[in-house]
């Protein structure tokens, strides 16, 4: 790495983080073109928001319709209960405290905080392509950052594998918006707790708003460790109606997955797509270090990832002037850098 390079305190590098970009790459022009992330470059149209928003407490009322609005858009079963949260990442470090002890398996490689928090819960963590004897069991469905999917007859399974062993699975569906038939949620197994993120379909990120969808015990219990007022009155606003904007979900997805193979037909020459969802897309090549430096110098940040230096996860530019830096960043055939360590 090089000097001044930045890693988030527990040591897991995320995407969006531009402090360690302009470390790692200070000379490079500006403004950056943050590729680093899974987030929809282009956000849902913010609504003109009330000042009492911002000047009261949340009722109950503004809870409810956002509730609502989701169950809709979900697709939650009626005996089901759904929980909102400010963000998904609050619901990932209170997930240990719906399981038993007992050893829980993560099928990965994916998205790392979900074996951080379950290790800081003092359980036993391994991360395999499959359950093996493990009580609990995590799946990000579709994957990050292979864009992997599990069938729901597969899920089914998984659920009755940790039911027989008194346990959990978690089925993080973060990037499931674009693809309602991969998600589980209508056919609810016994035992199972499914996560939706809001912000990086609708690309407000910084809303900081996320679900939990389970059994109502489970539910309950996660709602209680909330506590009271947990997600912002304006996130509350603008959640209830973009979840509500069925219109606004099939075009974005419809826009985004062209985006998506535009940037396969760009990345192609450069190594194998080794998959991804048309949020983003991942990119496998043995000069994945030259071309993250490469890319960098460019002020172009993609992420890359500490136990697979082959690879590269690549986001969607936003904006035309993006992809046009882009192309001309992978065209670049100027001598390499030595890359970061």
């Amino acid at each position: 790495m090089r000097a001044g390079a930045i890693v988030a305190e527990d040591g897991i590098w995320h995407g969006g983080d531009l402090a360690t970009a302009r470390a790692l790459f200070p000379e490079a022009p500006q403004p950056w073109v943050d590729l680093s992330t899974g987030i929809n470059p282009i956000p849902y149209p913010l609504p003109a928001l009330p000042l009492s928003l911002w000047t009261r407490l949340p009722g109950a009322d503004d809870e409810a319709a956002l509730i609502a609005a989701a169950r809709s858009a979900y697709r939650v079963p009626q005996q089901a209960d759904i929980v909102a949260a400010p963000g998904t990442q609050i619901l990932i470090e209170l997930l240990p405290r719906l399981a038993p002890a007992g050893p829980v398996a993560i099928l990965g490689p994916t998205y790392a905080e979900h074996g951080h928090a379950w290790r800081k819960a003092g359980f036993t963590v391994t991360e395999a392509p499959t359950p093996a004897e493990a009580a609990t069991v995590i799946v990000v469905n579709p994957n990050n950052p292979d864009g992997r999917v599990l069938s729901r007859v597969e899920l089914a399974d998984l659920a009755a594998h940790c039911t027989e062993r008194g346990g959990l699975l978690v089925v993080d569906e973060a990037f499931a918006d674009f693809t309602p038939e991969t998600s589980i949620v209508p056919d609810l197994p016994a035992g199972t707790i499914v996560l939706r993120s809001f912000g990086k379909t609708y690309g407000l990120a910084g809303l900081r708003l996320g679900f939990a969808i389970g059994a109502v015990d489970p539910i309950a219990r996660l709602r209680a460790a909330l506590g009271p007022w947990s997600v912002a009155g304006p996130a509350l606003h603008v959640g209830a109606q973009a979840l509500a904007d069925a219109d606004w979900l099939a075009v974005t997805g419809a826009e985004r997955a062209r985006d998506a193979a535009r940037l396969d037909a760009l990345l192609a020459p450069h190594g194998r797509i080794a998959g991804g969802t048309s949020l983003f897309r991942l990119l496998e090549t043995p000069a994945a270090p030259a071309l993250f430096d490469r890319l960098g110098r460019h002020g172009i940040y993609v992420r890359r990832f500490q136990n697979a230096p082959q690879r590269l996860r690549f986001g969607l530019p936003g904006d035309e002037a993006g992809w046009s830096r882009l192309r001309t960043a992978l065209a670049d055939d100027a001598p390499e850098a030595t890359p970061p360590a």
